[in-house]
């Protein structure tokens, strides 16, 4: 099993856009968005599906994919949090 550091990085880059999908998914299913919310849905498994058939082979990408997971919804979040903050102002 190889190792490849852009390939570590596509994969953890992959699953910060998953999650990013996936944070913008829950808030447009709370929003009761059906075209927003399925469009994200459909999203997920598109970028997931390069991810998960990346780290199959190779367990250490697993952490990339955590750290990916970990960026994505925590800098979606952040950005939700800071556009609240511009229309409350």
């Amino acid at each position: 099993m190889e190792f490849s550091i852009v390939t570590f990085l596509l994969i953890m880059i992959a699953m910060a856009v998953a999650d990013v999908c996936w944070t913008l998914y829950f808030i447009d299913v709370e929003e009761r968005k059906a075209h927003a919310a399925a469009f994200w849905s459909a999203m997920i498994i598109l970028v997931t599906a390069f991810t998960v058939t990346s780290y199959v082979e190779n367990k250490i990408y697993i952490a990339a994919a955590f750290i990916g997971a970990y960026l994505g919804t925590f800098g979606t979040i952040k950005w939700k949090q800071k556009m609240e903050r511009k229309q409350n102002s």
